[in-house]
């Protein structure tokens, strides 16, 4: 018999936690996405007027990876109060912060108005941005998975991770529309700040959507459990997976490698390399990662569903293998200097990150026990993101800077996706994992799978 937290919910609650979770983690990315799609086509001239174009370039996507270097921080901090306060708590914190950012950078004067002032100011709300993205990202995932059918985990889980595309949208198609209306110089000067500043008020609208929604059922029952042997001295959560859950960290970030370096290639990149290498326009560029996202959108809750019928495992292994089979083929597209080649490239390329991205919900949640979840799956995604999707831009127009040559950045990607490949590979699978169980390792979970087939052994 399933304990009460991990029985179904009301199909209308489940709905409303997964459209709050959706929504909140939709405004977020929207909010991180915008700077770095801001990093590649205006930033380098309006903070970094004194460089090289490409340097310009490379400067602005090293503020952008400072954001990045901040989402561990915050991963400990939020974690840390998620798995002993709760999950709502710290996810409205973490929009009022991302949010409060995005609204300032609208706001900032230029490096023409204040000098070299500009560009700190730039990077301290940067660092602002990803400790809020560092906490947001594991809350969401874990609100719903909690909530979820266990026999639809996946599914569920999946539909928060579709936040990233729809941010992605959101930010390249309001960037991409305001490129069509204004004219080069009245964007430069004015018209890059209108996204920035529209995140006040999708902040509002997520703001209210996510005080509506109850903490998770399985976080309030550990927490009374806890209580109940309140003479029991408990860990802080941090220790706890460190303790029990240091291999399943591990796996998180090894498995979070290929996943990040190629999302990040992929959209944010691109749009150097398709108006320098392959002399495409920024409106082009634009275009085709809204179309793409729009596709990465829709196959994200598909790959997910996947994944309760045949496992966590065997959909991530598949996307990871996928991205970096098409890295070459994927450059090839765009060096034709077609919109439909570049349309092309880019849509595989994301459906085949979508495989790994979908799983990676309930994976990662299915992975830690309930007081120490919050601080496990953050720790593990987002220490890999200050290794992966930090460094991804910078590291590919480096090497396209060098080598004038797409050859050196496959071989980049599909360096990761070996990693990628271990880590997942030598990882067990979790998708029979209740998640209402007080203790459990990925071990553990590898023998709960096996329990169904050995009962169904002995009844025959």
């Amino acid at each position: 018999m399933s304990s009460p937290a991990s029985a179904p919910p009301a199909p209308n609650n489940l709905k409303r936690i997964v459209a709050a979770s959706l929504i909140g983690t939709t405004i977020e990315w929207y909010d991180f996405f915008l700077y770095g799609s801001a990093a590649a086509l205006v930033f380098n001239k309006l903070f970094f007027p004194d460089s090289d174009p490409l340097v310009g370039t490379l400067l602005s996507f090293l503020t952008y990876a400072v954001g990045f270097a901040a989402r561990p921080l915050g991963a400990l901090v939020f974690g840390h109060y998620g798995d002993r306060l709760g999950r709502k708590k710290l996810l409205v914190l973490s929009l009022l912060m991302m949010g409060g950012a995005t609204f300032a950078i609208g706001l900032l004067p230029t490096h023409a108005t204040i000098g070299t002032a500009a560009p700190v100011l730039l990077t301290v709300l940067r660092l602002v941005q990803g400790f809020a993205l560092g906490g947001e990202w594991g809350g969401a995932v874990l609100l719903v998975s909690e909530h979820g059918d266990a026999r639809r985990r996946g599914f569920w889980a999946s539909w928060p991770q579709t936040g990233a595309p729809a941010g992605q949208l959101l930010a390249t198609g309001v960037l991409s529309l305001l490129t069509a209306l204004l004219s080069d110089s009245a964007f430069n000067s004015w018209g890059w700040r209108i996204p920035f500043l529209l995140s006040g008020v999708l902040v509002m609208v997520g703001l209210w959507i996510r005080l509506s929604v109850d903490e998770s059922p399985v976080f309030k029952e550990a927490l009374a459990q806890a209580e109940s042997r309140k003479a029991e001295a408990e860990p802080m959560p941090l220790v706890a997976v460190l303790r029990h859950h240091w291999r399943d960290v591990l796996i998180a970030m090894g498995a979070r490698m290929a996943e990040n370096i190629s999302y990040y290639v992929i959209t944010a990149f691109i749009l150097v390399y398709a108006t320098t290498a392959a002399d495409l326009s920024k409106q082009t560029a634009l275009n085709a990662v809204l179309i793409a996202s729009a596709v990465h959108f829709a196959v994200i809750p598909a790959w997910g569903a996947l994944s309760d019928r045949i496992g966590r495992r065997p959909v991530y292994l598949l996307g990871a293998a996928g991205v970096g089979l098409w890295m070459f083929p994927f450059f090839m597209l765009i060096d034709s200097g077609e919109f439909g080649s570049l349309l092309l490239a880019v849509t595989v390329g994301l459906v085949l990150h979508g495989a790994m991205y979908a799983p990676q919900a309930a994976f990662f949640s299915e992975m830690f026990a309930t007081r120490m979840r919050y601080s496990g799956a953050s720790i593990g995604a987002q220490f890999a993101s200050v290794a992966a999707g930090a460094p991804a831009p910078l590291i590919a127009t480096a090497l396209l800077s060098e080598y004038d040559s797409s050859t050196p950045i496959s071989l980049y990607v599909i360096a990761s996706v070996l990693l990628t490949l271990v880590a997942v590979g030598v990882a067990k699978e979790t998708r029979h994992r209740d998640l209402a169980e007080p203790m459990a390792s990925t071990e553990e979970a590898d023998e709960a799978s096996a329990a169904p087939r050995k009962q169904g052994a002995r009844s025959v």
